[in-house]
């Protein structure tokens, strides 16, 4: 985390990681990423914007942190879940989300504001903690709106 607060992918990997490599490929249609820890390499898909690299490098870097994932179909769809929701969670704090929804409820523009592809904020959202969404919505009930 930055001195703000923000999540730095990037920086976490050189100071926490050193050790691993990242390289750019041409991957799959609907793989954006994966890690072979066996041989230090996270591959993250060349034609990725630079924020979904840093969703997509955080991601893999939860990979990194709970191990390999079960060979196991269901149970490696499971992990891939736990993992989305600590990658999102990582990558935008309660307060953020919040007060990106203040001045919009277009999901595209949240996004933007929180440096995070959609994927990842529907991710945060529907993961919200039940403390969480009791929080969003006292602070939107208090907000004053904005009129044209």
């Amino acid at each position: 985390m930055s001195r703000r607060g923000i999540w730095h992918p990037w920086r976490h990997l050189a100071r926490h990681h050193p050790h691993l490599t990242v390289l750019f490929a041409d991957l799959p249609s609907g793989l954006l990423g994966f890690t072979h820890l066996a041989d230090g390499v996270i591959v993250l898909d060349r034609r990725l914007s630079q924020v979904e690299r840093r969703c997509t490098l955080t991601h893999e870097l939860e990979h990194v942190h709970r191990g390999p994932v079960p060979a196991d179909r269901r149970l490696a769809a499971r992990e891939e879940r736990v993992v989305d929701e600590l990658a999102a969670r990582r990558l935008v704090s309660l307060r953020e989300l919040m007060e990106a929804l203040l001045w919009s409820d277009n999901e595209h523009e949240v996004a933007d504001e929180l440096w995070v592809d959609v994927p990842t904020l529907r991710t945060r959202i529907a993961e919200l903690a039940a403390e969480e969404q009791v929080a969003i919505d006292a602070r939107l009930a208090d907000a004053p709106r904005w009129q044209p």
